[in-house]
């Protein structure tokens, strides 16, 4: 009888262990699934946050990528610098000093094919070599992939200038009036090259500071959006409602 109640104590102490281990079991498992749903919910959180323009990549993207994008944010210093600097001494050599841009494009080949010229005859005389001018070959591929997204650009801009142009769409046709009304006054106030210069130096600013305060620029973006919107649907009832644009179109086909 001792040797039975000996017996059942083992089978009763190991059922306990086999329990407790499927307890634990799965709470460790219960536990590594809220460790692994954990990182989930700050991506979750930040595909909520508003972005500018209702863009989804980073300002780096958006640029195009690239050195391009790299001058503009800024990423080498050095090199932005002195694209910026170029361009101001363009500026500054064009606007303030007035000098004209086919005289500078003559004296700078003036001077460039004089040296070389000089130096070619020369060289026999001064003990050097003769200068290795390499053969320049434009290449084809280049011109045609520039040509081609220039022309879908152009092709994109006919396309949305047609609808407008058609009565199809009210809201386009009235941000491209203000587009352009607001281009032709900045126009009155500054010549071709001093605007060219402006926005020049605008990229080489706006989307740097931008990129550094995104997190700090996004809610005000948003809050200016969401107000704009309500105006809009003011503006809309009060007046773009009013516009009997059905009535003309179906006048235009019955005519």
């Amino acid at each position: 009888m001792a040797e039975e109640i000996e017996k059942s104590v083992p089978t009763e102490e190991s059922l306990m262990e086999k329990i407790s281990e499927k307890i634990h079991h799965h709470d460790s498992s219960s536990s590594s699934e809220s460790e692994y749903e954990k990182p989930d919910s700050p991506s979750a959180v930040k595909a909520k946050i508003y972005r500018m323009f209702g863009r989804e990549k980073p300002v780096h993207k958006v640029l195009g990528g690239g050195k391009p994008a790299d001058v503009f944010l800024w990423r080498d210093k050095k090199l932005s610098g002195a694209v910026l600097g170029v361009a101001t001494a363009i500026w500054v050599l064009f606007e303030l000093v007035e000098y004209h841009l086919l005289s500078l494009l003559c004296h700078i080949s003036i001077l460039a094919l004089g040296g070389l010229f000089l130096w070619s005859n020369a060289h026999t005389l001064i003990n050097k070599t003769s200068p290795q001018i390499p053969e320049i070959h434009v290449p084809e591929e280049a011109f045609l992939v520039v040509a081609s997204s220039l022309r879908n650009e152009l092709h994109q801009a006919f396309v949305i200038l047609r609808s407008i142009a058609l009565g199809r769409d009210l809201k386009k046709f009235l941000m491209v009036v203000v587009g352009l009304w607001i281009i032709s006054v900045v126009g009155n106030w500054f010549n071709f090259l001093t605007l060219v210069y402006i926005c020049f130096v605008i990229l080489h600013t706006v989307p740097m500071l931008y990129e550094k305060h995104e997190d700090k620029v996004d809610p005000l973006a948003e809050k200016a959006m969401k107000e704009l919107q309500k105006q809009y649907v003011v503006f809309d009832e009060k007046v773009l409602s009013k516009i009997p644009i059905a009535s003309l179109k179906a006048k235009a086909k019955l005519g």
